[in-house]
């Protein structure tokens, strides 16, 4: 059992694991590189020798305990049959959903859009040594839906009037949701998957009466069936707050992914029976090289006695220098 599979499932709190969300991206020229030769995000994320080759690009730079397969949560909507494209400085635009397509695809011919990216993890399994763990991940339906629906404004609120109008359809599509993501992580396990990070980062547009219905139980359901196939997951239902607490009673994953919104000390004395990860703000490793420490050492010290997992509060940014990355990852290593 690795590093990070002992303090996710164990609970061990004598070390602490470290990968970064977005490990494999834009801040690495290597993966520049490949990106500039595939216009077509979706295409890239469907070539598995180029999927598993940008996965582990930062794992032959740093001591990582852990790769995550390069993929993106709308490949969902994409196996659903949604044209989703990537425009550059507008991000994810997705045609209008088609509900009664979506409701009505099959199981196999979900899984045949998806086989590339199991086929992705099947060949970064053998590639990657016996002691690094490889994560997989899902988009949770609530974050699905908001992009699907046109759910949220360019301000990253909730669009109330598609949200109005979209209520006769939205229970039939998060149970339908609910039912690939689980087709979705149970062939990630099959292809070599170690654990599953479950993606809600729209989980904060919603008010605290909606949390429940749209977050809280679509997430615990999803949790329930990785823990009935033995696989490990941690949640990430970004932006709500204090409610971190609720969807941890509710949900009860094996671990939990905070946000640099999000007190640390908080998150040490409210999130109980849980690997805690993550929480420091990716904006600090743009900053010089003393703050970026101190600011290290103020999560490892916090987490200290706990089982966590140090990572970043959201994705690493574009503009980061993998140097800085590779000097975070030695001073959590070498962490006393």
């Amino acid at each position: 059992m690795n590093r990070f599979i002992k303090c996710l499932i164990k609970k061990e709190s004598s070390f602490k694991p470290v990968w970064f969300m977005r490990q494999a991206g834009r801040y690495l020229p290597e993966f520049n590189k490949i990106r500039s030769q595939n216009k077509n995000f979706i295409k890239l994320c469907l070539n598995s020798e180029l999927s598993s080759e940008i996965t582990l690009q930062p794992i032959k730079r740093f001591d990582l305990d852990a790769a995550i397969i390069f993929s993106d949560i709308l490949i969902i909507p994409h196996a659903l049959g949604q044209e989703v494209n990537f425009v550059k400085g507008e991000g994810p635009i997705l045609e209008k959903l088609n509900v009664k397509n979506v409701l009505n695809i099959k199981d196999q011919e979900f899984l045949k859009k998806l086989r590339p990216v199991y086929d992705a993890i099947a060949i970064t399994r053998k590639k990657l040594r016996k002691d690094k763990a490889l994560i997989s991940f899902v988009g949770a339906p609530w974050t699905l839906l908001a992009y699907m629906l046109n759910l949220k404004t360019n301000e990253n609120k909730l669009n109330l009037e598609s949200f109005k109008k979209s209520q006769n359809n939205i229970e039939e599509l998060i149970n339908k949701l609910i039912h690939v993501i689980n087709l979705h992580i149970r062939s990630q396990k099959e292809a070599g998957a170690d654990a599953v990070q479950i993606f809600d980062s729209w989980a904060g547009l919603l008010k605290n009466d909606n949390l429940k219905k749209f977050c809280y139980m679509p997430n615990s359901k999803i949790v329930n069936y990785s823990r009935h196939i033995n696989l490990p997951s941690i949640c990430f239902p970004k932006g709500i707050g204090i409610n971190y607490k609720n969807f941890i009673d509710i949900v009860l994953p094996d671990g939990i992914s905070i946000d640099y919104d999000l007190d640390p000390i908080w998150a040490k004395n409210n999130l109980k029976n849980v690997c805690i990860q993550g929480g420091m703000s990716p904006k600090i490793l743009l900053r010089n090289e003393d703050d970026v420490m101190k600011e290290v050492e103020k999560y490892l010290d916090i987490f200290k006695n706990n089982a966590y997992i140090f990572n970043l509060g959201h994705g690493i940014l574009p503009n980061t220098d993998p140097d800085m990355i590779k000097k975070v990852v030695e001073k959590v290593i070498n962490y006393k």
